[in-house]
């Protein structure tokens, strides 16, 4: 018979609540998780981070082989597309990955409850299984980590068929003809990109100005050039939607311009893609006595501990950024916590990534944000057209974009898009970290040919337009 009794009960198993439990049991607590699943891995592995990317991968391979190959000396002949079997190899990458998961929890003596988990009190937690059989077990510490979930909005009913959210988007039995997306951030431009490259149009209906409004504004300027130019995406600005209905086996989508004109757009599947919401439904929370903020995230203090002495809470139901590595962080912090260490979290250093191609990636401030606290900053940007391995890799579009303090020389933010951009800003989040100047990246080696180059010319740049290749 399963324990019931543990040090530390966590209740989600995504990046931040699987990441937690693994470091609490390396620290010697007695621990256990709960999913509401049958798998394990959260939003992220199972409908996320990970799916998405495994098609964003295959239909890149698709969209070289159909405009690429041929200027690199390659004739593949006549392209088919098996769609089935791209989705098959998709979930076969869950699979592997949620698996995984479940090998950790296992070698490090996790016990795993299947069931919602709700607070009876501080101390008690209920988890009931798909059959409504329930148990309780007791805890010490708890740890919420029950991340998000997609929003719509007044006037978009999701049929989950026709008007869908990223999870239906993941596993749909066709390649849309006309994909509208109402939203132009970094899901809905990631799944767009997915079947725009498989031969669908698409359609970004935003409120806002621009695309991935919370990076850097340069990069979604540069990115709705690249998604229109390559991929033939069409954008509608400042339009707020007012309705999507389904007539058959098409999707009528309205909206009005700031300026009062009415849009009217007609496709077969309509992405909603307009944000998540925090996940705190059955948790029983009102039995603790901890209640939601204005945006339905649960209020924590600098330990990320709730109102409620030795409750805590990580990830998307927190304030902050919603992104995986950010869970994973805070779960590693509270774990820490709990065993009494001191640990920290540089806010400030989380990037941000958008996994288009090119890959669009920042971290630090953005130019708006210095601009908007006062703070004087010089800037150096290098083009991915002047680097030599970009060209070799037919990969010449982007820049990167280095700031820093006008008079300390201190690295304030790196933002950039081009190829691998996802990967190369690990060494701007070392940089920022260390608190190292412009000219300390500047100094630093980087290999050649490579892509990474763009950071070191860019940093050149700040430094006082010392610039090698450009």
């Amino acid at each position: 018979m399963a324990d019931s009794q543990f040090q530390v009960v966590v209740i989600g198993s995504g990046p931040g609540g699987y990441v937690a439990a693994i470091r609490c049991a390396q620290l010697g607590l007695k621990t256990a998780i709960i999913e509401k699943y049958s798998t394990l891995g959260g939003t992220c592995l199972n409908v996320g981070c990970i799916p998405s990317k495994a098609l964003l991968d295959s239909s890149e391979h698709y969209h070289q082989a159909l405009h690429q190959f041929s200027a690199q000396g390659i004739e593949t002949g006549k392209l088919q597309l098996d769609l089935a079997k791209m989705i098959q190899r998709k979930n076969e990458v869950v699979k592997s990955t949620c698996d995984g998961v479940s090998f950790l929890m296992k070698k490090n003596k996790i016990q795993v409850f299947t069931g919602t988990g709700s607070f009876i009190n501080n101390k008690e937690i209920k988890v009931t299984n798909s059959l409504g059989e329930a148990q309780t077990l007791t805890a010490e510490k708890v740890i919420i980590a029950t991340g998000s979930k997609p929003i719509s909005l007044p006037g978009v009913t999701l049929d989950k068929t026709r008007i869908i959210t990223s999870t239906e988007a993941l596993n749909l039995p066709e390649v849309p003809k006309h994909l509208i997306i109402i939203g132009g951030g970094v899901i809905g431009l990631e799944l767009g990109s997915v079947y725009a490259r498989l031969g669908a149009k698409v359609s970004v209906v935003e409120y806002t100005e621009g695309l991935i409004p919370s990076m850097d504004k340069s990069l979604g300027k540069e990115l709705q050039k690249i998604l229109k130019t390559q991929l033939g995406f069409e954008f509608y600005f400042h339009h707020k939607v007012t309705s999507a209905e389904v007539k058959k086996k098409e999707v009528i989508v309205t909206a009005e311009s700031t300026e009062g004109k009415k849009l009217e757009l007609t496709g077969d599947y309509c992405l909603v893609s307009v944000g998540r919401r925090p996940y705190t439904q059955d948790l029983g929370l009102e039995n603790i006595k901890v209640s939601v903020d204005e945006r339905g995230r649960i209020p924590v203090n600098e330990s990320l501990e709730t109102d409620v002495k030795g409750i805590y809470a990580i990830g998307d139901v927190v304030r902050g950024a919603m992104l995986a590595h950010k869970a994973s962080d805070e779960g590693v912090f509270v774990a820490e916590k709990i065993a009494g260490q001191k640990p920290h979290i540089q806010y400030h250093c989380i990037p941000n990534v958008v996994y288009t191609w090119p890959e669009v990636a920042g971290v630090g401030y953005t130019e708006e944000e210095l601009k908007g606290k006062g703070i004087k900053f010089k800037t150096g940007t290098f083009p991915f057209k002047a680097l030599g391995r970009a060209r070799a890799s037919m990969d010449t579009e982007g820049f990167v974009k280095v700031i820093a303090d006008a008079e300390t020389d201190e690295l304030l933010g790196v933002h950039g898009i081009g190829a691998r951009m996802a990967d190369i800003i690990a060494e701007a989040v070392v940089a920022l970290e260390f608190r190292a100047s412009a000219e300390d990246l500047a100094m630093f080696s980087h290999a050649h040919p490579t892509y990474t180059e763009a950071v070191k010319e860019a940093a050149l740049g700040a430094t006082g337009n010392r610039y090698i290749h450009l």
